[in-house]
C-alpha cells in the first residue's frame, strides 16, 4: 500500500514539474517577445528623429530579445532579420534605411503569435 502512495505522490510531482515547467517557458518567452517588441518600438522613435546610434542600441537589444525568445516563427525569423538590418544600416548610417527595417521589425514581431 505504501508503495502505491509513493508512486502515486511521485507521479503527482512529476505532472506539476512539467506544467510549472511549461507555464514558465511561456511567460519567459512572452518576455522575451514584449521585450523585443519594446525595444524595435524605440528604435523606431529614435530612427524618425535622426538618432542612428540610439537606433543601433534599440535594434541590438530587440534583436538580443527576439533571438532569446528561441522559438520558431516565420515573422520572428523575419522580425530578426530586419532587426538585423536596421543595425546594419544603422552603423552605415543610413538612418532612413534602418528606420524602414526597424518599422518592417515592429510589424513582424507584432505578429508572432
Amino acid at each position: 500500500m505504501k508503495m502505491k502512495i509513493h508512486f502515486g505522490v511521485l507521479a503527482v510531482a512529476a505532472v506539476a514539474a512539467l506544467v510549472g515547467f511549461q507555464l514558465f517557458s511561456g511567460l519567459a518567452l512572452a518576455d522575451h517577445l514584449a521585450e523585443a517588441l519594446e525595444h524595435a518600438k524605440e528604435a523606431v522613435a529614435h530612427g524618425k528623429q535622426g538618432h542612428a546610434e540610439a537606433l543601433v542600441q534599440h535594434a541590438q537589444e530587440a534583436l538580443k530579445h527576439a533571438e532569446a525568445a528561441g522559438m520558431k516563427n516565420p515573422h520572428l525569423d523575419e522580425g530578426i532579420a530586419h532587426l538585423k538590418e536596421a543595425v546594419a544600416h544603422g552603423l552605415a548610417p543610413h538612418v532612413a534605411v534602418a528606420t524602414r527595417h526597424a518599422e518592417s521589425a515592429v510589424t513582424q514581431l507584432s505578429e508572432v503569435k
